[in-house]
């Protein structure tokens, strides 16, 4: 442990002040009984710690790191804005341009509007959907984490799952009457709960692509069956792409499955690694909010132009250069050299990917939802975690999170961490 002196020293520093020491929960490193990294610095597809440690960093800041830490062009635009200011809390053009960008490349977004955070937006997308429906109720699926909304924390995923807490203490119980969950990509029973509340159902939120059970892609059939019975029942279909959009391809995984949804949460990329969220669809829809419409919605920091300079830098050089086959790629040969290692070693291991987005599993079979993720070995996962941050193979500290690949990762730091991995289970784990 000496070679994480610092972090540990600072981690316990850092618990005098912070509750369990982070500030989001799944830093603090629970799931597999470590110590949390404390970071200095990043640099293409590398983090630094406080110990001068270097890893290869497979999170990429949870996924706005598309294309790598310290881009020059994103750093250029984020000091270009810097020496004319901050924040104004007043429109400012660039808010507009990054607005006909995100537009440009997802088109059931008409309008949008730009918020702080993936959770704020979700949060205002479900507002929307209920004054605009005058509706109440919400159907979500079992570990899509969408956010740390009171009405969305039931049976949510992510750091939720991580510290065995399908539901949170504060949330009302008339609150969580309002929203109704079921298994991911089970259509008979989505069905079921659907006829039971369809005449006061606003909409339904769904990842569709689950990057909060670990990596799972809702089934197209489940998708679609979503889209039409959303259409039939006048209720809105929410795609929850904070983590997928502009991550799994340029149109998120909207395009990926040819399905329009009526909204769509967007976060992490659109931010450039700065702090950003944004809801966006249909005109008629978002010309619902104030101050066209009725339904308030509000955030001093909205836009800030600091966000704003950085994500459309980053969304522009993702349309210039257009990653996505090259991410997915090397994600696969990553997986498929790990995958190789544990079939020799004869230990259960399934992995999925699409763009730069992945997940690895201790199963044999491939999950399919939250309840076949919860089911996998926790041991060996928290094994191998632990083995692989002591080598410089940062993954993310829980099951249920996803993985991301950047432009950055070339064959050296894969077959890097291939060898490492090799190093890792011949000592065992």
């Amino acid at each position: 442990m000496n070679k994480i002196k610092k972090s540990i020293e600072l981690f316990k520093e850092a618990k005098l002040h912070m509750p369990g020491g982070v500030n989001s929960p799944v830093r603090a490193f629970k799931n597999i009984n470590g110590n949390p990294i404390f970071f200095k610095k990043a640099k293409g597809a590398y983090l630094f710690d406080a110990d001068n440690n270097k890893y290869i960093d497979y999170i990429g800041s949870w996924g706005p790191m598309i294309m790598g830490h310290s881009h020059p062009e994103i750093l250029k635009a984020i000091s270009k804005q810097l020496q004319l200011g901050t924040s104004y809390g007043a429109p400012t053009s660039i808010e507009s341009d990054t607005a006909k960008l995100i537009k440009k490349c997802v088109p059931s977004i008409q309008k949008i509007r730009m918020v702080n955070s993936g959770t704020e937006a979700t949060m205002s997308a479900i507002r929307l959907a209920r004054g605009f429906t005058k509706r109440d109720k919400i159907i979500k699926f079992d570990g899509c984490y969408h956010g740390h909304v009171d009405s969305l924390l039931i049976k949510a995923g992510s750091g939720v799952s991580t510290f065995g807490l399908p539901d949170s203490p504060g949330i009302p119980n008339e609150l969580a009457k309002k929203t109704l969950s079921c298994e991911f990509n089970n259509e008979d029973e989505f069905i079921k709960i659907f006829d039971k509340v369809k005449d006061d159902l606003a909409a339904v939120i769904v990842e569709p692509i689950a990057g909060n059970m670990g990596f799972i892609p809702g089934n197209l059939s489940f998708l679609k069956l979503l889209r039409k019975k959303t259409s039939e029942n006048k209720s809105l279909l929410i795609f929850d792409e904070v983590m997928t959009g502009f991550r799994v391809s340029l149109g998120g995984a909207q395009e990926i499955y040819k399905i329009k949804p009526d909204l769509t949460t967007l976060g992490k990329v659109i931010g450039g690694g700065l702090p950003v969220g944004a809801f966006g669809g249909k005109k008629k829809i978002m010309d619902y909010l104030a101050p066209n419409g009725p339904v308030y919605q509000a955030g001093t920091l909205s836009g800030n132009p600091l966000a704003m300079a950085a994500g459309s830098a980053l969304i522009k050089l993702l349309i210039k250069t257009n990653p996505y086959s090259k991410l997915e790629n090397n994600a696969t040969n990553l997986l498929m050299g790990m995958k190789e290692l544990f079939r020799k070693k004869d230990i259960p291991f399934s992995t999925n990917q699409i763009g730069g987005m992945f997940g690895f599993f201790f199963s044999e079979d491939l999950p399919k939802n939250l309840q076949d993720v919860t089911n996998t070995n926790n041991e060996q996962f928290k094994n191998f975690l632990n083995g692989c941050i002591n080598q410089g193979i940062y993954f993310a500290p829980s099951k249920f999170e996803a993985g991301f690949i950047s432009s950055m990762h070339t064959t050296t730091e894969i077959n890097n961490t291939i060898s490492k991995v090799k190093q890792i289970l011949n000592k065992g784990i």
